[in-house]
């Protein structure tokens, strides 16, 4: 078996969405108002087989958020949400009272630790609930065309798997719609259906 059945993605979709619960309650207490935060959809698809459509990006610039992680396999984490509703974002956590123009300085470290929380919460909820090691690295934030992404994302002959993600965030009253990227191997694919069969086995 080297690809996700409707099952094993409900229960991916189980699993990241008590991640975003966690991400949201972390986000909450750094804007000081309710956060909300849900992954209304999860799918795997061959890298070779993507298209621009496929991942939904009618941005043509993205703010980018790269993590890698390890333990039971390994895989590349790409957190994006466009250039403006990344600025929106961070102006959000830095305080609404700072103007878009200023925010450019913030905008890096800001990102990261954004990142930081909504991938360090999905993966712990996948740790947790799967009972298995994930260390991840540390984040870095860029901004980067929809073309470099696509061309990130399809051309890694390395991690031909491509697990995509849509989040839905609101803040305020404001509703930003972001895409959490997963590049898989194919033996990191077959342990991850290990995991996943052996988790439904539990339930």
């Amino acid at each position: 078996m080297n690809t996700l059945s409707e099952l094993h993605l409900d229960a991916l979709s189980e699993v990241f969405n008590v991640g975003a619960g966690r991400a949201a309650a972390s986000l909450s207490e750094i804007v000081g108002d309710e956060v909300l935060l849900s992954v209304p959809s999860v799918e795997i698809r061959k890298s070779s087989d993507l298209d621009l459509s496929a991942i939904s990006l009618e941005s043509n610039r993205f703010g980018t958020v790269h993590q890698t992680f390890s333990g039971s396999f390994q895989a590349e984490a790409l957190l994006l949400f466009t250039e403006e509703h990344a600025l929106e974002i961070v102006r959000d956590m830095m305080g609404s009272q700072i103007s878009l123009e200023d925010l450019a300085e913030f905008e890096q470290e800001a990102m990261c630790e954004l990142g930081n929380i909504i991938l360090n919460a999905c993966l712990s909820a996948m740790a947790d609930m799967l009972n298995i090691p994930l260390d991840c690295s540390l984040p870095d934030y860029t901004v980067a065309t929809t073309e470099e992404i696509f061309r990130r994302v399809s051309d890694d002959e390395k991690q031909p798997y491509v697990l995509l993600l849509h989040i839905d965030l609101a803040i305020e009253k404001r509703r930003s719609e972001g895409h959490l990227i997963f590049l898989l191997s194919s033996t990191s694919l077959e342990s991850l259906i290990i995991q996943i069969e052996r988790y439904l086995g539990e339930i």
